[in-house]
């Protein structure tokens, strides 16, 4: 059992809540951690690069010139690869980088990447996190109090429209829904900042093998 001080907004810590690793994960695995961010950062990619090939080039599919007594070496159309102004010859085309790992290996990367965060102090968990209007110096306020200057992602226990909009403007924080996180997202900043109720919500998004 671990004991983690629990903070308010002001970063004043008002109680602490004991905390069983086990709960998240036996062990951290680094290749399923590993393979786990790979396939959402290859996700992300749009695979949208493409060149032209000698078929889809303009020019006159004519030969150039006749194949003899010109003296030139024999050539075919001008849309050839080894003309300037040609298709490639090995022409790139849109493709799809995304795969998908077996939910339960995704769900167990995600309460690795969390445990990873709690075994590297980078975890900060607050009693509550509630913004009454959007605005965007009440989340610079929150991170001054929390004294975090680094990236960061802040988790709630459910969309929180105030939050999300008062934080999207601020370089290097992000906010999310428990239901939004996974490895990468997790992995990504050096420091997480979760409710207790996020925290929760995220065990029973994600639960363990020998739950099921």
């Amino acid at each position: 059992m671990v004991t983690l001080p629990v903070y308010d907004m002001n970063g004043t810590q008002v109680e602490s809540y004991e905390f069983d690793p086990l709960d998240l994960a036996k062990e951290i695995n680094t290749q399923l951690l590993h393979d786990a961010v790979v396939m959402y950062q290859a996700n992300l990619r749009q695979g949208s690069a493409t060149t032209k090939s000698r078929a889809e080039v303009a020019g006159s599919k004519k030969k150039m010139y006749r194949q003899k007594g010109t003296g030139n070496a024999r050539a075919g159309h001008r849309r050839s690869g080894v003309r300037r102004g040609g298709g490639h010859i090995f022409a790139k085309v849109a493709r799809d980088f995304s795969y998908r790992l077996p939910r339960k290996a995704l769900q167990t990367a995600s309460r690795m990447a969390i445990l990873c965060k709690l075994e590297a102090e980078s975890l900060i968990l607050l009693k509550e996190l509630t913004f009454p209007e959007i605005k965007t110096k009440q989340v610079v306020g929150l991170l001054k109090n929390l004294n975090v200057t680094d990236k960061v992602l802040v988790a709630t226990d459910k969309y929180d429209v105030n939050m999300y909009k008062s934080g999207r403007n601020i370089p290097g924080v992000k906010v999310l829904p428990a239901a939004d996180l996974n490895a990468y997202e997790i992995m990504r900043p050096k420091k997480l900042v979760m409710t207790k109720q996020a925290l929760e919500a995220f065990r029973k998004i994600t639960p363990q093998e020998s739950e099921n």
